[in-house]
């Protein structure tokens, strides 16, 4: 289409079709913003007249309604020029109220003539969340003018341990690009905590700097403990005369074995604690061990067992069911 003078291509600018995608002009507009930012072209005038009109030109593009009116004005802006009013679509625009395209362009954007608008382009780097704004004062020369939401760009990872290796502390090399990394694991670690590795994330386009990298922990299955909150927790194993008459038994702790006394008359599943033997703390000190009784029935009985048994059934006088007898429906 026949363009008079003023007209800017910003199809031609982002180096993509009339009929591209707006996911294409996006990936264009990144390419372009990274490789002509300020930052990284220092003095270059050039470098910041090309990034002003990438910014530009994906502002107008990217929406579809400004892709539109763009479209619509580049076909007719030489009737514009002879002072023709063309209508079209929904829309009739006098062209002979724009003495350039800068004017159709600065309108459509909002901008003001003379230096009294504002400009702010936006850039989203790689980082989570983060943004560089690049900031013009309307019609002058652009002057870096940055704001950045996330100065380091944040990467996050996980790494496995096993229960052991989080409870003691422990070293592991990491691989981390082409770089090899020792990385300390304090005493304690717990699932879904947080090791910061400073310097250790992705490489900010910008400024050349490293942000840093978070590791979150994820424990192996135990096949003894789990946790329940900040305390472990675990099952143990008890015998019906265990139950009924009382005991101390051993109980494997994540440091070694305890001594516990079992009630008498304790219940399959009733939860005893013991303090202090649970998890590490950041503070060194430990969380409570919380001990889920289960009564098990011996299924191979000696001649003796079931003799006695058999007596216990004809003398015992306890009947566990005695509070469901009269329920129905």
């Amino acid at each position: 289409m026949g363009m008079g003078t003023g007209f800017k291509d910003y199809y031609e600018i982002l180096g993509v079709s009339k009929n591209a995608t707006t996911e294409e002009i996006k990936k264009a507009y990144r390419r372009l913003a990274r490789k002509y930012h300020p930052d990284l072209n220092p003095g270059d005038k050039e470098a910041e007249r090309k990034f002003k009109e990438i910014n530009e030109a994906h502002e107008v593009l990217s929406d579809p309604e400004k892709r539109r009116k763009y479209d619509q004005f580049g076909q007719y802006w030489q009737q514009a020029e002879r002072g023709q009013g063309v209508g079209f679509g929904n829309f009739d625009f006098d062209f002979s109220a724009y003495t350039s395209f800068d004017d159709f362009i600065n309108e459509l954007l909002g901008r003001f003539a003379g230096g009294r608008g504002r400009r702010v382009y936006t850039y989203r780097t790689t980082g989570p969340g983060g943004f560089r704004e690049y900031v013009e004062f309307g019609g002058g020369d652009p002057f870096s003018a940055f704001t950045e939401t996330t100065p380091q760009q944040e990467a996050e990872a996980s790494i496995s341990l096993t229960f052991s290796e989080a409870f003691w502390g422990t070293q592991k090399r990491l691989q981390i690009g082409s770089e090899t990394v020792t990385v300390r694991i304090p005493p304690g670690a717990k699932p879904g905590s947080r090791i910061r590795l400073k310097g250790k994330g992705r490489l900010n386009p910008f400024t050349g700097e490293r942000g840093d990298l978070y590791l979150t922990i994820e424990l192996q299955p135990h096949p003894f403990f789990k946790f329940d909150g900040d305390n472990l927790t675990c099952e143990i194993p008890i015998t019906p005369v265990e139950a009924v008459l009382g005991a101390t038994i051993d109980v494997p702790t994540p440091d070694g074995k305890v001594k516990m006394t079992i009630p008498a008359g304790v219940d399959s599943g009733q939860l005893l604690r013991l303090r202090g033997k649970g998890w590490r703390t950041p503070k060194g000190e430990r969380t409570d061990l919380l001990v889920r009784v289960k009564i098990v029935t011996p299924k191979n009985l000696s001649s003796l067992e079931r003799e006695y048994y058999e007596k216990l059934r004809q003398y015992q006088t306890f009947d566990p069911r005695q509070n469901i007898v009269n329920i129905s429906l």
